[in-house]
């Protein structure tokens, strides 16, 4: 009797240690999960914000909300690069002269033949020329598929929300916007389900939105992500 007795007590005990680990390590292991898998998941956001300010350039400031566009966008757009050589003088800027009158002049020249206001103004070793460069070697590193923009790290093939916002603001000025986001559920969801609620329930009741989110359609904000 006493021997079952102990074989109980130290089942007990080791219950009792298993539910103590499990609440000391259940949070750090979520902690240690979620900013694992979270790093991963900004990294992509902020591609995909810098995918966005790029199209929004050669779309007259709009931005789409559509991931076949921007991919195919990154994939096959160029850019316009301005190669500078020489620099205007204090005395030619205070003389009025300004990069664009500098190069008025010099295209003049280029078509004429005749180079002596070029001369007389000083612009001889100046030029500013436009090269065009895909949008793949400008602003992402080498080896980037660019297909992946779409999918959450983590996420099981699941996809980022993303949309847009064509709008004036008050004054009649053109107001776009763009936001992308994933949920909390969407990349923590195989982790510890009462971990999730209590990030939840948190989140929600600071107002903050539960995830990730580069941008926003509701107002402007330069386009940060909620994690800066």
């Amino acid at each position: 009797m006493k021997t079952v007795l102990n074989l109980v007590l130290a089942a007990c005990v080791i219950c009792l240690v298993y539910i103590c680990y499990g609440s000391i390590m259940g949070p750090i292991n979520f902690d240690n999960a979620k900013k694992t898998r979270e790093k991963a998941i900004i990294a992509r956001l902020i591609d995909i914000r810098k995918a966005q300010q790029e199209y929004r350039t050669v779309h007259n400031g709009a931005y789409t909300a559509n991931f076949d566009s921007l991919i195919t966008f990154v994939k096959t757009a160029k850019l316009p690069f301005i190669m500078k050589v020489g620099s205007l003088t204090d005395d030619q800027l205070n003389n009025g002269m300004t990069e664009k009158k500098a190069m008025d002049l010099i295209n003049k020249a280029k078509k004429t033949g005749n180079w002596s206001e070029v001369e007389k103004e000083g612009l001889q070793n100046f030029r500013r020329d436009t090269m065009w460069v895909a949008v793949m070697d400008t602003i992402f590193a080498k080896g980037f598929n660019p297909d992946s923009l779409a999918y959450v790290p983590y996420g099981n093939g699941a996809k980022f929300e993303m949309a847009i916002r064509q709008d004036t603001t008050k004054s009649g000025a053109p107001l776009n916007l763009f936001q992308a986001q994933v949920a909390y559920d969407v990349y923590l969801g195989d982790l510890n389900s009462q971990e999730l609620i209590n990030l939840k329930d948190m989140q929600s009741k600071l107002g903050k939105y539960c995830g990730l989110r580069v941008g926003d359609i509701e107002q402007p904000n330069n386009n940060a992500g909620n994690w800066e």
